[in-house]
């Protein structure tokens, strides 16, 4: 490899919105993310639990369901 053409390597500290710190090795020293794997849902498991709850609005505004019904 050439030398001097590489960018320093730092152990990078990670800030999500939710507060959950970790380390991971980067190019920055500081990465201030919105979403992390504490609080995705995909990971928290209220993904299938959303898409459902989409899917069953969509159908009921489609066939015009009320909850009065």
């Amino acid at each position: 490899m050439k030398e001097g053409i590489h960018p320093a390597y730092y152990q990078a500290k990670v800030v999500c919105n939710c507060g959950n710190e970790f380390v991971t090795g980067s190019t920055k020293k500081d990465i201030h993310v919105e979403v992390c794997s504490k609080c995705h849902s995909f990971y928290t498991g209220q993904q299938k639990a959303a898409a459902a709850r989409g899917r069953i609005d969509k159908f009921n505004r489609k066939y015009g369901m009320n909850a009065d019904n």
